[in-house]
Order: C-alpha cells, then sequence, then structure tokens
C-alpha cells in the first residue's frame, strides 16, 4: 500500500514538473514575440517622425503615420479580443503578425513612392499587428498561473530589450537599402513578422473551456466601474500616453536641436532599454511590495523625467529623460497590467483585455498627434509641461486606492 502511494507521489510530482517547465517554455516563447513586435514598433518610432516630416503636407502633420499606428491597433482591439475568445489566442496572434508583414509592405511603398496616405494606411495596418502582440502579456498569466503570474507578465515584457536594441539600429543599417531613405527600413520588418508567425506556432496555449467561449459573464460597465478596474487602467493609459508624447517628439526635438539621426536612434535604444530591463524584476518587486507602491514609484519616476527634460537640451539630456522615462512606464505599465488581472473572472478576460488597450490605444493616437503638433509649433519645453497635470492625477488615483486597501485591511 506504502509502495501505491509512494508511485502515485511521484506521478504526481513529475507530472507538476512537466506543468511546470512547458510553462516556462510558453513564457520565453512569448517574451521571443514581444522581442520581435518591439523590433518592429522601436524601428517605427525611429522613422515615421523623420519620414513624417518629408512626406507630409504640413510640419504638424509629421507624427500622423505614428497616429494612424495608433489607430490601427484601436480599431482592431474589439474585433481580436472577439476573435481570440472564439478560436483562441494562436489564431489571433497569427492574423496580427500577417496584418504586420502587409502593413510595413504599405509602409515601404508609400516611403518610396513619396505617397504619404500609403505611408499612413500602411502604419495603420500594422497597427493590427500591434493591437495583438500588446496581448501577449496577458497570455503569458494565462500559461504560467497564478503562482507565476506577476513574473511572467514582467518576463514577457522584458523581451522588449531586444527590440530597443536591434529597432533602432536596423532602422539605421537599412535605411538606404532603397533608393529612397527610410524605405528600406520599412521593408526589413518584414523578417521579424515572419519569425513571429514561426515562433507562434510553437507555443502551447490553454484551451478555453466551452463554458468560457460561451459566458459573457458580467456587463462590461459593471465591470469598468470597479475600482481596481479604474486604476489598473488609468496607470496603464496615463503611462502609456505620457510616453508616446514624450517619445515620439524625441526625433523631432533632437533634429531641431542639431543632432543626427544616429543620436537619436541610440537615445531612443536607451530609452527602451529602461522600458524593458526592469522588467527582469519588476514582477518580484511587485510581490515584495505590493503593485500600487510600484506603480506609485513609476509615477514618481516620470515627474523625474520631465525635470530632467526641462533642465536642458544638450545630448545627456535626452539621454537620461528618456532612461528615466522608460523607467516610469514600465513600473506603471507592468503594475497596471497586473492590478488589472484582479478586475475579471475566467470568461471577461478577453473583453477586459480589449477594453483595456482600446482605451490605451485611444490615448495614445490623441498623445502620438498632439506630440508632432505641440513639438513643432510650441516647442520641446511646453510639451513637457503638458505632461504634468496627467501624472498629478494618476499619483493621486494611486494613493487614493492604497488608502481604501488599507482601511478595509484594517476594518476586516
Amino acid at each position: 500500500m506504502q509502495d501505491d502511494n509512494d508511485v502515485e507521489t511521484n506521478t504526481e510530482l513529475t507530472s507538476d514538473l512537466a506543468a511546470e517547465a512547458a510553462a516556462k517554455r510558453n513564457v520565453w516563447l512569448l517574451m521571443a514575440c514581444q522581442a520581435l513586435l518591439f523590433v518592429n514598433n522601436t524601428t517605427m518610432i525611429a522613422v515615421h517622425g523623420l519620414v513624417g516630416l518629408l512626406l507630409a503636407p504640413s510640419a504638424a502633420l509629421a507624427t500622423l503615420p505614428v497616429t494612424s499606428y495608433v489607430i490601427g491597433s484601436a480599431i482592431a482591439t474589439a474585433p481580436i479580443a472577439r476573435m481570440m475568445k472564439l478560436y483562441g489566442r494562436k489564431v489571433g496572434f497569427s492574423v496580427g503578425a500577417l496584418f504586420g508583414m502587409v502593413g510595413v509592405v504599405f509602409c515601404a511603398g508609400g516611403a518610396y513612392f513619396k505617397m504619404f496616405p500609403v505611408l499612413c494606411l500602411g502604419a495603420g495596418l500594422v497597427g493590427v499587428y500591434n493591437a495583438c502582440g500588446q496581448l501577449y502579456r496577458f497570455a503569458a498569466a494565462d500559461v504560467a498561473g497564478p503562482s507565476f503570474k506577476e513574473r511572467a507578465i514582467s518576463l514577457v515584457l522584458a523581451g522588449g530589450i531586444v527590440g530597443g536594441i536591434v529597432g533602432p539600429n536596423l532602422a539605421g543599417y537599412s535605411k538606404d537599402w532603397l533608393a529612397v531613405t527610410y524605405a528600406g527600413s520599412y521593408l526589413s520588418l518584414v523578417v521579424p513578422a515572419i519569425l513571429t508567425l514561426w515562433v507562434l506556432q510553437m507555443i502551447s496555449f490553454p484551451a478555453q473551456t466551452a463554458a468560457e467561449r460561451a459566458a459573457g459573464g458580467r456587463p462590461l460597465s459593471e465591470i469598468m466601474r470597479q475600482p481596481v478596474f479604474v486604476i489598473a487602467c488609468m496607470g496603464a493609459v496615463i503611462g502609456y500616453g505620457v510616453m508616446i508624447l514624450l517619445m515620439t517628439a524625441t526625433p523631432i526635438a533632437m533634429k531641431t536641436c542639431g543632432f543626427t539621426f544616429n543620436d537619436s536612434a541610440h537615445v531612443l535604444t536607451l530609452h527602451v532599454i529602461g522600458m524593458f530591463i526592469p522588467s527582469f524584476f519588476t514582477g518580484s518587486l511587485i510581490r515584495r511590495f505590493g503593485v500600487l507602491n510600484i506603480m506609485f514609484t513609476g509615477a514618481l519616476l516620470m515627474f523625474a523625467c520631465v525635470g530632467i527634460a526641462l533642465s536642458g537640451v544638450e545630448l545627456h539630456h535626452f539621454f537620461i529623460a528618456l532612461m528615466t522615462l522608460g523607467l516610469g512606464w514600465n513600473f506603471l505599465f507592468v503594475g497596471g497590467t497586473t492590478l488589472l488581472t484582479e478586475a475579471y473572472r475566467p470568461e471577461e478576460k478577453t473583453k477586459v483585455q480589449g477594453a483595456n488597450d482600446f482605451m490605451i490605444f485611444l490615448t495614445m493616437a490623441t498623445s502620438s498627434f498632439s506630440s508632432g503638433a505641440l513639438v513643432t509649433s510650441k516647442g520641446w519645453e511646453i510639451l513637457n509641461y503638458g505632461a504634468l497635470p496627467f501624472l498629478v492625477i494618476v499619483s493621486c488615483a494611486i494613493l487614493w486606492l492604497a488608502r481604501v486597501r488599507r482601511v478595509a485591511v484594517v476594518a476586516a
């Protein structure tokens, strides 16, 4: 009898170890997809504003390709969430990669033939790929399970560091591949999209139950009224909005200050490293200090970024400000993503995640368009001052929820 129990225990232990190994393998593969996504994203950010300056009918419209990219992401969020609910994560992510391939070809054609509307259309199509890719972080929580959730989310986001290093350098290396400057930078992005499609086929996503596919859960309006949803979404939305406002304007501001494309590419590289290096330990920090403390630290780092940016326009100011901006974004965004998982039930996850990302993309679209108009008409200094009210709002909101939770613990 004892031998039978030992065999059963060993079998369960072996099964648990196998499941844990499979979960970690899936997280690492999602991390690779995130890396490839951000090769795309950082190349787009490095190039879009500069190509926009060359092709747009007005300097104020220079960041319209970035805005089109974000609008494409926003429009795609609801259909992608519905697709993933019906057909699963793998189908949705694969469709996104296909849109990425087609979109970068349109962008290359728009740049090569100097057709600004075609460039914007291509950017919008690539935005669908981005909308799908932004859900890698939630897929990480699905494949990892509750005990590994925070670390899985942050590890997958850490894949973006590869994009931060490869993207701007790829843009610089390939910008003269074709007769028209930067057209080759767009065309080079076909390769990361193809690799993404290949990696996705190796990931095992948990199958949805029939109940999860059929059940809708609570109305979205009810879920969105929860304080935990409001603060989680606010952290991600304002974190991304402020980051895009400053990051999108940086290449234009640096060009105005007399710096070269390589200078701005290196600044963006350091910025993206700042965005994703902390992800190797953000999950552990959240488990140790609490998600709200990490989010508040992120807001403080963004305040510091604005202070540094306002202190001067030498190269080191751009380097340090954008690095600090990346760190602040990481704490706010990873924290907001982790907090959001407390706001929904399993059958509600796709619609809640889609709604959250729709608001992020809508804010990013407004922010990226405002960025070009503000930096070209009002200057880098006014642009930075414009970020401060939003940082005050999110800081106060985080402190309020922290106080509510402390009171609840004392009452219990």
